[in-house]
């Protein structure tokens, strides 16, 4: 199945701590000399035009980056990634909104590589022509979690690999945690990311005991439900489970997961979970 399109889903409140995250790691890893290697399982298009008819469908970014790119009270490291947002957006109105690639292509440098996969048809030519440098980031139309055993360990020997699929088919939910296993073994030192959304409270549970149960260390969850999940009322919220992230991101997430929840809450039950799927 090849209907999900991200380009309906821009900007919503599961995209800011997706792309918060994303930066926070990337942050981490520049601090370093050395080269690091980024893998996307799932890039979609790269960059979002916020005015186009997908886009305007649901206006689904009033959710998310609306609520954040005026705000002056930013906690720093979400401060930093709205910064990101704003250079792409120079005169002032916000037209256009990154996804993973634009995010992590703020931090590169000449010497790091990206290896980004894109699938859908209509998508992976509009990636493509976001980045024709191959020098840059290597654009594949390709299953990206068959690149996790592929590309996997990369020549720089650090990097950071993100899989969110859009978990249209309920196979992703076990897809998404085998294609964990099968990355950590060739590359246990690698910072490792999943996107998940809360649907059902239920299945993103069973998603995280699965997880769990692959008893793979130094594992964090942070998840942000701008409502209730016990309510059937589409995606209350997101999380992402980080193996191996910056050892400042439980500390950063203390404030900045609070902030989010507070301004990005449509019911009095918003809430947000912080803690170690399993410890160092």
């Amino acid at each position: 199945m090849l209907s999900y399109r991200h380009i309906y889903h821009a900007g919503n409140h599961a995209d800011i701590l997706k792309h918060l995250v994303a930066s926070q790691v990337c942050q981490h890893l520049v601090k370093k000399e050395a080269p690091f290697f980024y893998l996307d399982t799932h890039a979609g298009i790269g960059l979002y035009e916020l005015a186009s008819d997908q886009a305007q469908l649901n206006h689904e970014y009033d959710t998310g980056i609306s609520r954040l790119i005026e705000r002056n009270d930013l906690p720093e490291p979400l401060e930093l990634f709205i910064d990101i947002v704003k250079d792409l957006n120079p005169k002032g109105q916000l037209k256009v909104y990154p996804g993973s690639p634009m995010v992590i292509d703020h931090y590169l440098r000449q010497k790091d590589k990206m290896h980004l996969c894109e699938l859908h048809p209509n998508d992976y030519p509009k990636l493509a022509a976001l980045f024709p440098k191959k020098r840059i980031a290597n654009v594949v139309k390709d299953d990206g979690f068959l690149a996790v055993k592929s590309m996997l360990p990369p020549p720089q020997k650090r990097g950071f690999v993100l899989m969110d699929p859009p978990y249209e088919v309920k196979k992703d939910y076990q897809t998404v945690v085998k294609a964990l296993e099968d990355g950590y073994k060739r590359f246990s030192q690698g910072t490792f990311a999943i996107w998940y959304p809360v649907l059902d409270r239920r299945q993103a549970d069973h998603l995280l005991n699965a997880v769990a149960a692959t008893k793979i260390r130094n594992t964090l969850l942070l998840e942000l439900n701008i409502r209730g999940t016990e309510t059937k009322r589409g995606m209350a919220g997101s999380g992402m489970i980080v193996v191996n992230p910056p050892w400042t991101l439980e500390k950063e997430a203390q404030a900045f997961l609070p902030y989010l929840r507070d301004v990005l809450a449509e019911d009095d039950d918003a809430h947000f979970q912080l803690r170690w799927i399993t410890p160092e």
